[in-house]
């Protein structure tokens, strides 16, 4: 399984964008899309989109998903909590606008793909590939823009 993750859209992305994610088997979004209509392109692309509200956010999106895939249990949030709720292997967040790759010492992941329109601390515009493999096998690219 494919998933193209993005965040921080902020009513904005680049043109290539929506193509470049035409092959995912979902596309999860981590908030702050600001207004609905940016994610039109998205949704008519057909994979599933998950979105999660952001701190930017009116639109009435969960505030949280929890999804299982390949074994593994994903939580998204837009703002990076302390702590992964119990029981989580990964956990998705956006809001800094900064990339991020990290396990803590309990053994969850911690992944942020960036920002798409708004970098910040010097990182380029970004969005990841999240790859889930047998016996949940997972991979992370991180896609500069």
């Amino acid at each position: 399984m494919r998933i193209a993750v993005i965040s921080d859209t902020h009513d904005r992305f680049p043109a290539t964008l929506p193509a470049r994610l035409r092959t995912a088997d979902e596309i999860w979004h981590l908030g702050d899309v600001c207004d609905p209509v940016t994610l039109v392109e998205f949704e008519q692309l057909g994979p599933p989109l998950r979105i999660v509200t952001g701190n930017c956010d009116a639109h009435p999106w969960p505030l949280t998903l929890d999804l299982t895939r390949g074994g593994l249990r994903f939580h998204l949030e837009h703002i990076p909590p302390a702590r992964a709720p119990a029981g989580v292997n990964v956990m998705l967040h956006g809001h800094t606008h900064v990339p991020r790759d990290e396990t803590d010492p309990g053994g969850v992941r911690w992944l942020n793909p960036g920002c798409i329109t708004r970098p910040n601390r010097g990182a380029p515009a970004s969005f990841a590939w999240l790859t889930i493999g047998a016996r949940g096998a997972l991979e992370w690219q991180l896609v500069r823009l």
